[in-house]
């Protein structure tokens, strides 16, 4: 009876969209996925599935993702908007992203990740349609400063935080 109940409980909060984040990029807890009626906007904080392609699969494969419903097997990642379609996305000498010539505050790269494998960072370049640039402050967030654009089809709703811990 017991884990029958804990069945449902999951189930409805899975159904009422909530989400628990385990990852440092954005704070620790419970997380809530509310419908966008609007197009997404640059300082969004979103929850979005990313791509199924071979960075993805190969960050799956490092670790970098946890399991998930999304194309790939891997969980949706909360991430804040810093460029839309037509935004020129730079990754400076100094090793940190600007947008449309504006510094992105804490957005230096790695260039290893923590087990000193190597990270190759985005190219630059315009933001195509259709597409967004995503960051998380978190120093050691795996999020477009390394995988570049992703299309906005993915976008699950955004992430508003219902129960949360910043350790």
């Amino acid at each position: 009876m017991a884990a029958l109940v804990v069945i449902l409980a999951i189930g409805t909060g899975l159904a009422g969209g909530y989400r628990i984040n385990l990852t440092p990029s954005e704070p620790l807890g419970v997380w809530r996925i509310v419908p966008l009626h609007r197009p997404v906007a640059v300082n969004d904080l979103v929850f979005i599935c990313p791509p199924a392609t071979a960075e993805m699969r190969e960050a799956r494969a490092r670790g970098y993702f946890r399991s998930g419903f999304c194309p790939g097997g891997v969980a949706p990642l909360i991430k804040t908007v810093i460029a839309v379609a037509g935004q020129n996305v730079e990754i400076g000498v100094s090793v940190s992203v600007s947008v449309d010539g504006w510094m992105v505050s804490s957005s230096s790269l790695a260039l290893r990740d923590g087990k000193g494998r190597p990270l190759t960072p985005f190219t630059s370049g315009i933001v195509p349609p259709d597409s967004i640039f995503l960051h998380s402050a978190f120093p050691g967030s795996y999020d477009s400063r390394y995988f570049g654009p992703v299309p906005i089809s993915g976008i699950l709703g955004l992430a508003q935080e219902v129960f949360t811990y910043v350790p």
